[in-house]
C-alpha cells in the first residue's frame, strides 16, 4: 500500500464527513444553483470549478502547515470571516440589482465570461469560513502529527473530498438547469428566486457577523 494512503476505516469515515458537508446548504451550493439558473449550465460548472480550485488551495495549506498560522493569529482569521461576510453581502446585492441578478436572464444584463464565473466560485470558497474551518480543524483529525507521511495523506483526503462531493454539486447544477427550463416562462418566479437567493446570502453573512460580534 502506498505510504500516502490512509487506512481503510479512515478513508470511509472521512467519506461520510465529506458527504455530510457537501449536502449541507451553504453559500457555495447556493451560488452554483443561482449561476446555473441565471447564465446556464456552463457558468454553473465554471463556478463549481472555481470553488473546487479553492478546495485544492485549502488542502495544500493544511498539508504544508500554512493554515496553522491562521489559527495562531486570531486577528487574521477574524479578518477572513469578515471578508467572507462582506463578499456574501455583495453577492446578495448582485442577486437583486438590475442587470446583475444571479438567476433569470434579463435583456439589460451583461453576461459574465466563464472566467468571471470561475473567479466568483474561487472567491466564495476561499472566503467561506465553513470550508476554511473544515479543512483547518477537521481534516488534520484524520492523520497523526507524528506520521511522516501526513502531508501526503492530507492531500489524498482533500482529493477524496472532491470525489465524494462532486456528484452532489453536479446534481445540483443539472437540477437547477432543469428547473430553469421549466419555470423561466413565469417572470414572477424569477423575481422570487432572485430575492430568495439574496436572502440566503444575507442570512449567511448576518450569521457570520453576529457570531463574531458576540465574542
Amino acid at each position: 500500500m502506498p505510504a500516502f494512503l490512509p487506512d481503510l476505516p479512515v478513508i470511509l469515515g472521512f467519506a461520510v464527513a465529506a458527504f455530510a458537508l457537501a449536502i449541507t446548504p451553504g453559500p457555495d451550493l447556493a451560488l452554483f444553483v443561482s449561476r446555473t439558473m441565471h447564465w446556464g449550465r456552463g457558468h454553473g460548472f465554471a463556478t463549481v470549478l472555481g470553488a473546487y480550485s479553492g478546495i485544492a488551495v485549502h488542502t495544500m495549506l493544511v498539508a504544508f502547515g500554512i493554515s496553522v498560522l491562521i489559527i495562531a493569529a486570531p486577528a487574521a482569521f477574524f479578518a477572513l470571516k469578515i471578508l467572507g461576510a462582506l463578499y456574501l453581502v455583495w453577492l446578495a446585492v448582485q442577486a437583486i440589482r438590475d442587470g446583475g441578478g444571479l438567476l433569470v436572464p434579463r435583456a439589460a444584463g451583461k453576461q459574465p465570461s466563464w472566467g468571471q464565473s470561475y473567479l466568483t466560485g474561487l472567491g466564495i470558497n476561499l472566503t467561506n469560513p465553513k470550508v476554511a474551518l473544515f479543512f483547518v480543524t477537521f481534516l488534520p483529525q484524520f492523520v497523526s502529527a507524528s506520521d511522516p507521511h501526513a502531508p501526503g495523506k492530507l492531500i489524498f483526503l482533500g482529493g477524496e473530498f472532491i470525489l465524494v462531493s462532486l456528484p452532489v454539486v453536479i446534481g445540483a447544477v443539472l437540477f437547477a438547469e432543469w428547473l430553469t427550463r421549466t419555470l423561466k416562462e413565469k417572470a414572477w418566479v424569477g423575481r422570487a428566486l432572485n430575492w430568495s437567493f439574496a436572502a440566503v446570502f444575507m442570512a449567511f453573512a448576518a450569521t457570520i457577523l453576529l457570531a463574531e460580534g458576540r465574542r
